[in-house]
């Protein structure tokens, strides 16, 4: 038998049993309750007529001080006290009202044949002056009694009169009240029943038909299941609750709250929290504390049911730090393919002028393309970064900036005489906010097209500030952010451009969106205890337009500022 089911027969079997006994004790009793009522119904009747004047003063003339009473009873027969005896029998349901003298000789009975006759049962009490109330069988059968002494006007007992109710109409009231309560007990127990059935459907609708073992081995199998896998899992009900959060989900996330807790309050970024309100089922790149994650969700129905939302949870950082060394390797294979396409021009200029007999001009042209003349690449100042890290990037850089018509030049302050303890952020967060400013420059509106680098060692401390000659940054003043078409962005707070997602381009080929270069840069430089920020937004046109370009940002462009304290150690090797 199913638990469901055996709930449901114990709840019928409970109901049925307290039934039973409540109303068998209140069955029980009825009777001798009906009993007492009626006893103190004929009591009641009994005084009524005992204390009427003419009753008394009717009785006081048949006393032993009054006068004698027909031994036949002729004179009693339609006398005033056997016609209102009747009329009260009559008018109140009694069995009988029958009046008699101090002697206990009826002087008035139902039946006329024992008129005058003794009392069938004692009225000793009564006639001492006492109130007698019982149930007793007389001449009409048995009945409740009740006897109350008649006082004649000095006060003497001249008297008495008995009222009784028979017992069968006790016995037929009681019938009546053992029918009612028990329709009210069946129509208890009915109820009882539908209710408890509705109550087991609601319970198969609840469990989805499951048996509590099923249950219990369900919660086990998904116990072992989602604390097992490697992805993470956060599963939200319709009503904004968390119901399941999984090891995985807890360490990718660095959730701070438990389960059955709301969603907004277990410590998620803004950018997952808006994954777990709406369902996304493309993936979603996000920055979780030193991590890049991938969040992807979707809501879950079961017949018709909205059971709420899943979030799935993947780590990309191990993908993230080879994509960076990947970028890093494709910059220096686009440099050396701008390098090798160069040199192949050079050799072909050197090799021309020889072969027209102008060795000099060779000789010069060499002298220019291995010094500084009009035909040199070298970018002027590079030799103040003894970095190799960010010697190499930063040669590379500008080989590929040059192929995108972007001239990228070094700050007058340049000057880096140390080595990097962590190359590869301090790539990340440099090569980022060159690469913006490099697309910024090209897709602007100002010529000539240009990006300024200015790496300042300070101590252990590297500042970082990139310039460039692009839109700038826009601030609007309406709510979110207003994506630009590839000139220039506009948001609606600085710090906007540091957020996830937050673009200029449309596509969104890469896995998980576009629009994490400023946050990680961010994120990065906040590792190491520093930070990123906007140094100055420029302008929001170009300088054709009319534009007065400053002293402090001649260029237009916007100008980021970077601090990344105690990435650099003395002894940088040239």
């Amino acid at each position: 038998m199913k638990l469901r089911t055996q709930v449901l027969v114990l709840q019928i079997v409970v109901i049925a049993i307290s039934l039973a006994v409540g109303f068998g004790v209140l069955i029980a009793g009825s009777g001798d309750r009906l009993r007492d009522e009626y006893a103190q119904r004929a009591l009641a009747i009994a005084r009524s007529v005992a204390s009427d004047q003419q009753v008394r003063d009717e009785v006081a003339r048949y006393s032993s001080t009054g006068g004698a009473v027909s031994p036949a009873g002729a004179s009693l027969t339609d006398g005033p006290l056997e016609n209102q005896a009747r009329a009260v029998a009559a008018r109140t349901g009694a069995l009988f009202v029958v009046i008699a003298n101090d002697r206990g000789i009826r002087l008035a009975h139902p039946e006329t044949d024992e008129l005058g006759k003794p009392l069938s049962t004692d009225p000793t009490r009564a006639l001492a002056g006492d109130e007698d109330v019982n149930t007793d069988r007389g001449t009409l059968g048995e009945s409740v009694r009740a006897k109350v002494p008649i006082f004649a006007r000095s006060g003497a007992i001249v008297g008495l009169v008995s009222v009784g109710i028979s017992t069968e109409k006790i016995g037929g009231d009681v019938r009546d009240d053992l029918f009612t309560t028990s329709a009210i007990a069946l129509v208890a127990l009915a109820i009882g029943i539908i209710g408890s059935i509705a109550l087991a459907r609601r319970w198969r609708r609840l469990t989805l038909g499951l048996e509590p073992d099923q249950l219990t081995e369900l919660v086990r199998e998904q116990q072992a299941v989602l604390h097992s896998i490697g992805d993470g899992v956060v599963a939200v009900d319709a009503g904004g609750v968390v119901r399941v959060i999984n090891d995985r989900a807890r360490d990718l996330l660095a959730l701070t709250g438990d389960v059955g807790q709301r969603i907004e309050s277990i410590g998620l970024t803004p950018r997952v929290l808006e994954v777990a309100h709406d369902p996304v089922e493309v993936p979603r790149a996000a920055a979780v504390g030193d991590r890049i994650v991938l969040v992807s969700s979707r809501r879950v129905r079961q017949d018709g049911r909205d059971l709420g939302i899943v979030v799935s949870v993947v780590d990309r950082t191990d993908v993230e730090g080879l994509t960076r060394e990947v970028a890093s390797i494709k910059a220096i294979s686009d440099a050396l393919r701008a390098q090798r396409h160069e040199s192949a021009n050079r050799i072909h200029v050197v090799a021309g002028l020889i072969r027209q007999g102008d060795a000099a001009a060779a000789l010069d042209y060499l002298d220019e393309v291995t010094g500084t003349g009009r035909y040199a690449i070298e970018v002027p100042g590079l030799d103040n970064v003894a970095e190799p890290h960010l010697h190499a990037f930063l040669d590379a850089k500008a080989a590929g900036a040059r192929e995108s018509g972007v001239v990228l030049t070094l700050g007058p302050q340049t000057w880096v005489d140390g080595e990097l303890v962590s190359p590869v952020d301090v790539i990340t967060i440099v090569g980022n906010l060159v690469d913006n400013a490099i697309d910024a420059a090209r897709t602007g509106g100002r010529e000539p097209r240009v990006v300024e680098v200015e790496l300042v060692m300070e101590d252990a401390d590297l500042l970082v500030t990139v310039a460039d000659s692009g839109d700038g940054i826009a601030f609007g003043s309406g709510d979110g952010i207003a994506f630009g078409e590839g000139d220039g962005i506009t948001v609606a707070d600085p710090d906007d451009v540091f957020t996830e997602g937050v673009t200029t381009h449309a596509d969104s080929a890469v896995p998980g969106g576009r629009g994490m270069g400023l946050a990680l840069s961010r994120q990065s430089a906040r590792g190491h205890g520093g930070d990123v920020t906007i140094g100055d937004p420029g302008s929001a046109a170009g300088a054709d337009k009319g534009e007065t370009i400053g002293d402090e940002n001649p260029l237009g462009g916007a100008i980021m500022i970077a601090r990344i304290p105690q990435v650099l150690r003395e002894g940088g090797v040239r």
